[in-house]
């Protein structure tokens, strides 16, 4: 990133990122609205929190999300795990809801209003500082502390144990917004597997859709990385991306080239290649 034109701030990369693929007078859904409507289209309720399995650590006066804390679930995992709470839950105004693709939502019936934060962004940190807060946190927190007594040797996570499997620690509650009865218009392009902007990719059998055909589709568009810049993975997903969007930018095709982590942002015109004095070293490196 020795090269970017100016760096600023980002408090909200999400919101950052709807602003490059819709209309400024857009309203932006909630990502748990947005990811569940994707998944199973209009549902009943008022509120919706994505409800991400995790694995925490206990340490002596802390509880600590593990580092590799998030944890996938398998669909058959995902639809034992809704069915069995929507009958411990049955007469409490929840339910627990699973997508084709093993992803939970958590579907209130009252409206909730709770500031959560994405599970993704502590691993590894002391969860005490992270979790919902705002005029119905209560409710919200209680319930998680519920679901971690559910959980607890739970059949579902005796099978995961057996297979070697991280064990289920709790269903991290979090996106929370008001159910969407359909989801806005965008002009850009969207790729990658984050909940939100995975709402706004074009269908698997779409012409140009998929990782491999979202960019070579026109407008300005959105890729979302989940793996560590730097990591051994990263050559497999992320320099595609990046390399990509570098050509296009040497050509023309597009004007500039924002790059997001954690909360700063990094933006690069086509005068980087003029920069030829500044030393070349991986960009990840201006994180550490």
């Amino acid at each position: 990133m020795a090269r970017a034109d100016t760096s600023a701030p980002v408090t909200d990369w999400r919101a950052d990122g709807f602003r490059v693929i819709a209309a400024p007078e857009t309203l932006m859904p909630g990502v748990a609205a947005a990811a569940l409507y994707a998944d199973l289209g209009a549902v009943q309720g008022a509120s919706a929190l994505i409800a991400t399995p995790v694995h925490y650590v206990a340490e002596m006066s802390n509880v600590r999300l593990h580092a590799a804390g998030v944890l996938s679930l398998s669909p058959s995992e995902a639809l034992a795990l809704a069915g069995d709470f929507n009958r411990v839950w049955h007469d409490a105004e929840i339910r627990l809801l699973a997508g084709p693709t093993g992803t939970l939502y958590c579907v209130m019936d009252r409206p909730t209003a709770a500031v959560t934060r994405d599970p993704q962004q502590i691993q590894g940190r002391h969860i005490e500082q992270h979790l919902p807060a705002g005029a119905d946190a209560p409710r919200v927190r209680q319930l998680m502390s519920e679901i971690e007594m559910w959980l607890f040797e739970h059949p579902v996570n005796r099978a995961r144990v057996a297979t070697a499997a991280p064990e289920v620690s709790a269903l991290w509650l979090w996106g929370c917004s008001a159910v969407a009865s359909s989801l806005p218009p965008v002009d850009g392009w969207a790729a990658g597997d984050d909940p939100f902007f995975k709402a706004f990719a074009a269908p698997p059998n779409a012409a140009g859709a998929g990782d491999s055909g979202a960019a070579a589709r026109p407008g300005p568009g959105v890729a979302v990385i989940d793996v560590a810049p730097g990591a051994a993975e990263w050559g497999d997903f992320g320099s595609p991306w990046l390399d990509r969007s570098v050509a296009d930018l040497r050509s023309g095709r597009i004007a500039r080239l924002e790059l997001s982590a954690a909360d700063r942002k990094f933006i690069v015109s086509s005068r980087w290649r003029r920069r030829f004095w500044r030393r070349s070293r991986p960009w990840w490196e201006f994180f550490a």
